[in-house]
């Protein structure tokens, strides 16, 4: 896949189908939109085009944006989209003046004259143009006149629940990674550069890996311990994670912290992502360090067990 900023970069591309959309988190439902997407194009022989807005609508428009924390960061988003076999990543820079352009604009100036659009494929609630008044309806009805195929894409439901980055976002807020895995189609991940800590686990036989994720707009899921798959490199290996403020120790900041199972190599500075399998439970705050260890020696068979599981059932 080729990630591109410009429309003259698209290598001079004749008719290719095209969708548009933020796809945080590229879940179950945006997957629907995106491999019939390269379906597609692969069947007429054309390229795949996804279109995409960077920084993320809300935090140029102020909806929210203060307290908004996403499923993916760009980085993420290219990787995932990439493996779906998409041919043109289109890095849109999002800002106030691209957000007044109208509906009809936008069709004319991004699809038609930028792109040499053949085909649009929509999600039913997907919106465009300024105020978002931009829909499928408006697309139907002026198909014949832009000269455009248009597709939607009906609402997909998961146990009569509408998927959506929202019922992602709220199921890691509240702990819930295995609804969140229901949803996206994988386990949710976080990565990031190991950095060294105060080494109190060390000090009680479970070596910790700080994890440092340098974009803060990442949604990190709710302080608890869970079972986890650690990648460092090629190498997979099982763990647990903590994800809180350490209140046993007194911590001063929240931080995100994963033992790794049968592992004692120095690994500061490598760069680490993490899947939560499972929670194991929500942070607790122990008198001492000794209760603290008890209590991951129990975190720790659990883990064990989930983890087992998992990797026979595959």
């Amino acid at each position: 896949m080729k990630v591109i900023d410009h429309f003259q970069e698209l290598d001079a591309c004749i008719l290719p189908i095209v969708t548009s959309g933020t796809f945080d988190g590229v879940h179950s439902g945006h997957l629907k939109i995106l491999s019939g997407l390269v379906q597609q194009a692969q069947t007429c022989g054309v390229k795949s085009v996804v279109i995409t807005y960077w920084p993320h609508p809300r935090f140029i428009l102020g909806k929210g944006s203060s307290s908004l924390k996403l499923l993916s960061t760009f980085g993420e988003k290219v990787k995932l989209l990439s493996d779906i076999g998409i041919d043109y990543l289109l890095k849109v820079r999002f800002s106030k003046e691209f957000s007044e352009l109208s509906p009809e604009a936008f069709v004319q100036k991004v699809l038609i004259k930028g792109i040499n659009a053949k085909k649009f494929i929509i999600g039913y609630d997907h919106r465009f143009g300024k105020n978002q008044t931009g829909d499928i309806d408006f697309l139907k009805k002026n198909k014949e006149r832009f000269g455009l195929e248009i597709e939607e894409i009906s609402r997909l439901d998961i146990d009569q629940v509408g998927i959506s980055s929202t019922n992602i976002r709220q199921a890691l807020a509240a702990g819930k990674v295995d609804a969140a895995q229901g949803y996206l189609g994988r386990y949710y991940s976080l990565s990031g550069i190991v950095t060294r800590g105060d080494q109190i686990g060390r000090k009680i036989g479970f070596p910790t890996a700080n994890l440092f994720i340098s974009e803060s707009y990442k949604l990190i899921p709710s302080d608890g311990v869970y079972a986890i798959f650690v990648y460092l490199g090629l190498e997979r290996f099982d763990g647990m994670l903590n994800i809180g403020w350490r209140p046993t120790v007194k911590g001063k900041k929240r931080t995100i912290e994963a033992h790794l199972f049968d592992f004692n190599k120095d690994i500061y500075g490598s760069h680490l992502r993490v899947e939560l399998v499972s929670i194991i439970r929500k942070e607790i705050e122990f008198n001492h360090l000794d209760g603290l260890k008890e209590q991951l020696i129990k975190d720790k068979l659990a883990a064990k067990i989930i983890l087992e599981k998992v990797n026979q059932s595959k």
